[in-house]
């Protein structure tokens, strides 16, 4: 019955980030070559995205202190939050800027088990994000998940960044601006 109820609110909390129509930031962007639009009908192909569930304890152990010097940032998103939705451009930037540097991006989508098949591949092929999006089913996350992995974050609102490189690490609750982020990275060089 505990379990139940902290899956509800859990459930509750991830709606405190609005549900908002994705705003697309002007630029200019090419195609990727895995996303394939057909302007007949404006869908996106989602053969690219390989799927991937993370269980909490594959979560917890991916959160947790590697030994080598790799920075790991992880995001927290849903494809229906807008905030989440306005900062990926920022991330795939850093993305690109930094890719030949020891940093792994990945974004955990934290989307009812129901968007897996159909609104996630969309989103991640429209965004290009192949290979750097996994799956967790929030309903699963017990109580002792949050206190045992974060120092900030209760799971109550996203997106949430969370990045470590050894002991040190970072947490960030909202939305982040490209200055901010970079300023996020950087303290870890």
């Amino acid at each position: 019955m505990k379990k139940l109820i902290l899956s509800v609110l859990f459930i509750s909390a991830l709606s405190a980030c609005n549900k908002e129509t994705k705003v697309s930031e002007s630029s200019n962007s090419t195609t990727d070559s895995t996303m394939i639009v057909d302007s007949a009908n404006e869908e996106v192909s989602t053969a690219a995205f390989k799927k991937v569930e993370w269980t909490p304890e594959e979560t917890s152990k991916m959160l947790g202190k590697q030994n080598n010097d790799t920075l790991y940032v992880t995001n927290f998103f849903a494809t229906w939050c807008g905030p989440c939705v306005k900062e990926i451009p920022h991330f795939k930037a850093k993305m690109a800027e930094m890719k030949s540097q020891p940093v792994k991006f990945t974004f955990v989508s934290l989307d009812d088990k129901k968007d897996w098949d159909g609104a996630v591949p969309k989103f991640v092929a429209e965004h290009g994000l192949e290979n750097h999006v996994v799956l967790l089913d929030g309903s699963a996350l017990g109580t002792e998940f949050f206190p045992a992995n974060f120092k900030q974050w209760d799971g109550g609102a996203i997106p949430f960044t969370f990045m470590r490189k050894g002991d040190k690490t970072d947490e960030t609750l909202g939305s982040m601006s490209e200055e901010m982020l970079t300023e996020k990275l950087n303290s870890f060089q």
